[in-house]
């Protein structure tokens, strides 16, 4: 809680179906940049330090509850089992805690958009005044279907009456209700236990709680919102991925502003859980998720994906998909490239084009440049990884794990079978399978000596493009071989002979 010695609650409303998202997933579940809708409601409500906080649950109340638990484990949740509209949840709600007294804060769980700083200023407009309700409102350039704010002539709070009751000239007012509110709850549970039904929606609505409390003359304040779009909510998956957009908008540009270049902001996407230093640089079609952090002086992109990945300063990943990775500094990661949990690149690293990395610890300096799978692995430090190597790491059963050590050279197209060591200095050949541990300092050889069966082509493959190639090559050969077929081969060599002879005389 607040220094503010007056107690605190923040109840959430989330019971709501979302038909209109036409999901199996409820409407405050899905996801925007780093959190789900609720969750952005319950981070902006948090720094208001009260008491308690209790969201009310309808549709899909197991999984909203169970998501509350995640992520606000702090949080309550009340049932609403019969949603009967907005008055009916904050009346369940009340009922389930008739120990509450002081201020009530409600919020829709869909408005993500909703800022820490405007909820601490409507809290304190509505205690500093002493009203019983304080009501947030905004100016939008398009009312239509919202509640508008009624004031009287000296600018006071009258009324707020909804699109479908209001006459023309109240339709031409661009200040809304945000539907976000405080109440004395006190003096809200009065005026709860005398709302009617008697609407087209034979509902309880928490708006009309507001006119009850003004006919019982009690103050009701507003506090007006800067910002409209922190009134936004959403009710289908365009309006989504407005809000998404919006959001994308509102997170760039204070990266932006806090020292990170985005060459192409429009493309660049950054959940609000992400952590970026000064002069990181974000190039076109990035997408940074979960808890990734980016050290300073790295450069991301273009093309590349970072889930819950850590980077290093002055690292450069080009291209690449890394999730729970850990990329040290001044590592270099792609192009094509692909990290995945496990992966831990020490300082300098070179992960090349078209390399898998899982649950493997890379040293300092060390290069996989290109072509390779490395899984369940230890990598020393200044090794270098031939090209087309695998870590054959799976037996069909269970995971083995494979050690090479420092300064180690393996070949191109080598087979690591684990369990298996090579140790510091040790080198491998091209092309080896290797199943047994390789010493240090030692070359490690493992294939079958090459045999050349000749004629097979003409003799098994007759008529082919092959075979005709091959007689061709064998015909150019023979030729090169006995330029002058009407002089014979002693001829020849005696002629050439008598030529260098005369050279060397």
């Amino acid at each position: 809680m607040s220094g503010d010695a007056r107690p605190r609650t923040v109840l959430v409303l989330a019971a709501g179906e979302g038909k209109r998202m036409k999901s199996a997933t409820p409407k405050v579940l899905h996801p925007l940049l780093g959190r789900t809708l609720l969750g952005h409601v319950l981070a902006a409500a948090q720094p208001l330090e009260a008491e308690r906080t209790v969201v009310v649950v309808g549709r899909g109340a197991e999984q909203v509850t169970a998501h509350v638990s995640e992520v606000a484990p702090y949080a309550d949740t009340v049932l609403q089992a019969e949603q009967r509209g907005t008055g009916h949840a904050v009346r369940v709600a009340l009922a389930a805690y008739p120990e509450l007294t002081g201020t009530l804060v409600v919020l829709n769980g869909d408005v993500p958009l909703l800022r820490p700083e405007t909820l601490r200023e409507l809290v304190h407009t509505h205690e500093a005044t002493g009203s019983a309700a304080t009501v947030l409102t905004a100016e939008v350039a398009d009312p239509a279907g919202l509640g508008r704010i009624v004031r009287n002539e000296d600018g006071s709070f009258a009324a707020i009456v909804e699109h479908r009751d209001a006459t023309d000239e109240q339709r031409a007012i661009t200040e809304i209700n945000a539907g976000i509110y405080a109440f004395d709850v006190t003096l809200l549970r009065d005026a709860l236990e005398k709302l009617s039904t008697d609407n087209d929606q034979g509902e309880e609505y928490l708006t009309d709680v507001i006119a009850l409390l003004r006919t019982d003359g009690h103050p009701v304040a507003t506090h007006h919102a800067a910002d409209a779009t922190e009134a936004l909510g959403c009710n289908d998956r365009a309006e989504l991925a407005r809000l998404r957009k919006l959001m994308q908008q509102r997170i760039n540009t204070a990266w932006m502003r806090d020292g990170v270049t985005m060459e192409d902001p429009d493309s660049t996407w950054v959940d609000v859980t992400v952590t970026l230093a000064r002069d990181v640089v974000l190039r076109p079609n990035t997408y940074l998720h979960g808890a990734t952090r980016i050290g300073e002086g790295a450069q991301i992109g273009p093309e590349v994906t970072l889930i819950d990945t850590t980077v290093g300063e002055a690292a450069t990943v080009v291209r690449a998909q890394c999730d729970g990775a850990e990329i040290g500094p001044e590592c270099s990661v792609g192009p094509y490239a692909y990290l995945r949990p496990g992966a831990k690149l020490a300082r300098k690293v070179k992960i090349g084009t078209y390399v898998e990395v899982k649950k493997a610890d890379i040293g300092e300096g060390t290069k996989v440049p290109h072509l390779s799978y490395v899984g369940d692995a230890t990598i020393g430090e200044y090794t270098n990884i031939g090209a087309a190597t695998v870590f054959v790491n799976y037996d069909g059963v269970q995971k083995h794990h494979t050690v090479i050590g420092s300064h180690a050279r393996t070949g191109a197209d080598n087979m690591f079978v684990a369990p298996v060591t090579v140790g510091d200095g040790a080198y491998t050949a091209a092309g080896s399978v290797i199943t047994q541990d390789v010493p240090p300092g030692a070359m490690g050889v493992a294939r079958a000596r090459q045999r050349n069966v000749e004629g097979w082509v003409l003799r098994r493959r007759p008529g082919t493009a092959a075979a005709e190639a091959a007689q061709r090559a064998q015909a150019s050969t023979n030729t090169s071989a006995n330029p002058d077929p009407g002089v014979a081969d002693g001829e020849a060599t005696s002629e050439t002979g008598r030529k260098r002879g005369g050279d060397a005389g």
